[in-house]
């Protein structure tokens, strides 16, 4: 987006609004706000090492702990269908929505599945977790590394 223009890849249907394409276009994968919040959390605990969105690893886990064998997934309530939260679908484009999010579930499936095939603890913060009670976010990790020593 070098030009100020936005150039389309052609996953999703062109919104029908600028705006939109503007605000989508803008969500990132990695290193988001509230993955930053709880990276900066765990290092105040001084709870590591810790490797973020950690190569080599199926699904690629946001902080990984290879020494513990622990693998943590920050999930977005928005992106992977939060249970507790229950966000709606998006007015428009709704069937490439549902498509979206059912597949972003089974991929999670897959990832969690793959990875404790591995030995590898899953633990799956969600967003509203990290943004409401952050302590006790920091505790469930904290648990699983004291558990894997």
């Amino acid at each position: 987006m070098k030009s100020g223009k936005y150039v389309r890849d052609g996953r999703a249907p062109i919104p029908k609004k600028e705006a939109t394409s503007r605000v989508m276009s803008a969500n990132r994968g990695k290193g988001t706000r509230i993955e930053l919040i709880l990276r900066q959390e765990l290092r105040k605990n001084k709870l590591g090492p810790a490797r973020y969105n950690f190569p080599g690893m199926v699904g690629r886990p946001d902080i990984a702990f290879p020494h513990s064998a622990i693998a943590v997934f920050i999930n977005g309530c928005f992106w992977h269908s939060c249970p507790k939260c229950k966000m709606s679908l998006p007015k428009s484009n709704r069937l490439f929505w549902q498509k979206k999010f059912a597949k972003n579930k089974e991929r999670d499936k897959k990832n969690i599945r793959e990875i404790r095939n591995l030995k590898w603890e899953t633990i799956i913060v969600w967003e509203h977790e990290i943004k409401k009670d952050l302590p006790r976010t920091i505790r469930k990790i904290e648990r699983a590394l004291n558990a894997a020593k």
